[in-house]
C-alpha cells in the first residue's frame, strides 16, 4: 500500500557532540510552544521521524541525527481557521483594538496549535486585518507568551500596523508587568543590563550572555511593590523588548518567576525545609499554575489622533488570588 505523502514542518540537525536523548525530550527542548502531550501525540501518528525512519518516543537522539516532524498537510499560508472564540476587547476604534488576553491562550499558531489561538479569534472576529507579510500572523503588531496573562494590541489598519509596530521597535511606549518572583529582592528598584539569547542547551528558552558577544541588548527596569519574605512583588517596565525578557533576565539575578516551570521557578526555590510551608507552596503553585506574570498596563500615541492613550487591566484572577495568599502568608509571619 502506498504511503500517503507527508509534508515536512520541522527539521532539526541534532549537534555533533549531542548526548542521547529520548527523541519526545529533544523536540520539546527544541521547538517553541511544544508541550509534552502534542509532542507524543505527534510521535504515536508516526509524524516524527529521525533519519528518514518513524520512531517511538523512546528512541535515543545521538550527535548528527536528522530529526523532522512530518504531517498529511502541508504548511500553506492563508490556511488559518477562522474560530468563533470570545475576546475580551478592553477598546476599539478604526485603528486597533486593545484585547485582555487570558492566560493559557497561545498568540499564534504553532507546533501542535494550530487552532485555538488568539489569532483564529481575530480572523473570525474580524475581516482583512494588516498583516505585514505574514499571513498567519494578522493584525499582530507584539505577542506575548502562552502563560502570560494581559494586555495587547491589535493592529486594524495598514497605516497602525506600521506606526505601532514602529513603536514597540524603538520602545516609543508605557508598557508595564507585574510579576511575582522568588526570593527577597534587595534593592527597592534597579536595572537588568544583559543580552538576551536563545539558549545552546534548549531552544525553548532564553540565556542572559553579560559579555555581549552572543544574543540582543536587552534592558528590564523594575521596582518593589510588595515583599512577602520568600517572594516579591515587582513592577516591571522594558526599555527593549526581548523574547521571554522579564523571565530571562530574573532568572540570571536569582530571582525566578514564581511557578515558571520552563526557568525552574515551580520548586521551592526560596523558604524553609517544614513540610507545612512546602504544602503552602504547592498549594500556590495549583492557585497560579502559571508564570505569575501579567502584561498590566500600555500607553503610546494614537496613530491617527496623534494623542496620547493608556490602557489598563486589573490583575488575573488567579494571580489577585496568589498575592493574596502571600500576602496573608507574609503578615502571619510577622505576628
Amino acid at each position: 500500500m502506498e504511503e500517503i505523502k507527508k509534508f515536512e514542518h520541522y527539521k532539526f540537525l541534532a549537534d555533533k557532540g549531542q548526548n542521547p536523548l529520548r527523541v519526545d525530550k529533544y523536540l520539546q527542548n527544541f521547538v517553541e510552544f511544544a508541550t509534552r502531550s502534542k509532542i507524543q501525540q505527534a510521535v504515536e501518528a508516526g509524524n516524527v521521524r529521525v533519519n528518514g525512519i518513524v520512531v517511538k518516543s523512546n528512541y535515543k537522539v545521538k550527535g548528527n541525527d536528522v530529526v523532522t516532524v512530518v504531517y498529511d498537510f502541508p504548511q500553506i499560508k492563508n490556511a488559518l481557521l477562522p474560530q468563533d472564540i470570545p475576546l475580551n476587547i478592553v477598546y476599539e476604534d478604526d485603528a486597533f483594538l486593545i484585547v485582555n488576553k487570558d492566560a493559557g491562550m497561545v498568540v499564534h499558531p504553532g507546533f501542535g496549535n494550530y487552532d485555538g489561538t488568539l489569532v483564529n479569534a481575530l480572523a473570525f472576529h474580524f475581516q482583512n486585518l494588516p498583516n505585514m507579510g505574514d499571513e498567519d500572523r494578522p493584525g499582530l503588531v507584539h505577542r506575548i507568551d502562552k502563560n502570560t496573562s494581559g494586555l495587547l494590541v491589535i493592529a486594524k489598519t495598514e497605516r497602525s500596523m506600521t506606526i505601532l509596530a514602529k513603536k514597540f521597535e524603538d520602545r516609543d511606549l508605557n508598557r508595564k508587568y507585574i510579576a511575582l518572583v522568588w526570593g527577597d529582592v534587595k534593592e527597592e528598584e534597579g536595572t537588568i543590563r544583559g543580552n538576551i539569547g536563545r539558549s545552546l542547551k534548549n531552544r525553548k528558552i532564553m540565556n542572559v550572555f553579560p559579555d555581549g558577544e552572543y544574543g540582543k541588548h536587552a534592558v528590564s527596569h523594575y521596582k518593589v511593590l510588595e515583599r512577602f519574605g520568600y517572594t516579591t512583588l515587582l513592577e516591571c517596565k522594558l526599555e527593549t523588548g526581548r523574547t521571554h525578557q522579564i523571565r530571562a533576565h530574573f532568572k540570571h539575578i536569582g530571582h525566578t518567576l514564581f511557578n515558571d516551570n520552563e526557568y525552574g521557578g515551580d520548586k521551592v526555590l526560596k523558604g524553609t525545609t517544614f513540610t507545612k510551608y512546602k504544602q503552602f507552596v504547592h498549594n500556590c503553585f495549583k492557585i497560579c499554575d502559571r508564570q505569575a506574570l501579567h502584561a498590566k498596563s500600555l500607553g503610546f500615541t494614537h496613530p491617527a489622533t496623534k494623542k496620547d492613550v493608556f490602557f489598563d487591566s486589573e490583575l488575573a484572577e488567579d494571580m489577585q488570588k496568589l498575592i493574596e495568599k502571600w500576602r496573608k502568608y507574609a503578615t502571619h509571619q510577622q505576628l
